[in-house]
Order: C-alpha cells, then sequence, then structure tokens
C-alpha cells in the first residue's frame, strides 16, 4: 500500500496552493463570467482525480510509477520540513483505510492514463504542466487522512462501478 507522510501532504498542498492562486482571476471577474473562469480548473481537477485513482491499489508499471512519485513527494516534503520549519519529518499522514479498486476499476485507470497522456502531449505549454501538476497532486493527497482523502474513496467507487458497467455492457 502506499502511504504518506506529512511532508507529501505538505507538497500536494504547495501544489494545490501554486494552482489556485495562478487560477484565481479576482473576485470582481469570478462573479462576472463564473463559468468561464471555473472551466479553466477542470483539467487540473481531471488530472487530480487521476493522480488519486493511481495511488489506490493499482499495480505494474503504472503503481510503480505513482509510487516512486509519492515517494520523492515524501522525501522533498520531510526534508523541507526538517530543514525549512525545523519540524520532524517521516510521520505517515495517510489514511488508516481506502477503497481499493477492482479488476475493472483498475482497467479503467489504464485507459485514463492513455488519454492523460494523449492530453499532454496534446495540450500547450501552460495546461500541459497543469494537468501534470494535478496528477501530482492527486498523487501526493490521495491517500491523505483529510479531505483529499474522502474524496479518494467516492473517485474509487465511480471508477470500479463505471468500469464494472462498461465491461458488463461489452
Amino acid at each position: 500500500m502506499n502511504y504518506v507522510t506529512f511532508g507529501g501532504v505538505t507538497v500536494g498542498l504547495m501544489i494545490l496552493g501554486y494552482q489556485l492562486m495562478i487560477w484565481w482571476p479576482g473576485r470582481k471577474p469570478l462573479m462576472k463570467d463564473i463559468v468561464k473562469h471555473a472551466s479553466r480548473l477542470l483539467p487540473f481537477l481531471a488530472s487530480w482525480a487521476y493522480g488519486c485513482l493511481t495511488t489506490l491499489g493499482i499495480g505494474g508499471l503504472i503503481g510503480t510509477a505513482s509510487s516512486a512519485v509519492l515517494g520523492i513527494s515524501n522525501w522533498l516534503g520531510d526534508a523541507a520540513l526538517v530543514w525549512g520549519v525545523g519540524e520532524s519529518g517521516g510521520q505517515l499522514a495517510g489514511a488508516k483505510t481506502f477503497t481499493p479498486l477492482t479488476g475493472p476499476g483498475a482497467a479503467l485507470v489504464l485507459i485514463a492514463t492513455c488519454v492523460f497522456i494523449a492530453a499532454v502531449k496534446k495540450a500547450s505549454g501552460d495546461t500541459s504542466k497543469t494537468l501534470k501538476l494535478g496528477a501530482w497532486c492527486g498523487i501526493t493527497l490521495g491517500t491523505s487522512a483529510g479531505v483529499a482523502g474522502f474524496a479518494a474513496v467516492p473517485l474509487a467507487q465511480a471508477a470500479n462501478w463505471l468500469g464494472g458497467n462498461l465491461y458488463e455492457a461489452l
């Protein structure tokens, strides 16, 4: 099972904060055209959901890549906590239980991986960066014990349901 430390969660929250500050149009422009401005968050949210799903019991190359990103994020975040603010690193911040993906749910993640790679290749500079940051943020926050970790449960259930219905219909 993938685990996340407080340092890894810190990295994920820094990515989330960075992306929200880049996105934030200001109160007046947001109120004037909320749909336009909210739609600019969709690539980040979609790739966040994808990154979150890759941490939920996925094996193989996708799971190994996700675990490597999580391990590097844990190390970077723990080092930043120790050297940056004098806190102790290495403390687990993961959820005690999570909903693993079933076979059809895992197959859906494989399909999503192909779509994600195509989207990153097709996207322009800023959108490509947003997609990558969203996946990284999802990987770091997907197994956290906070709100983002709780979001992983409905994501996994939706992937399992959608994958099951997709393969049942074929």
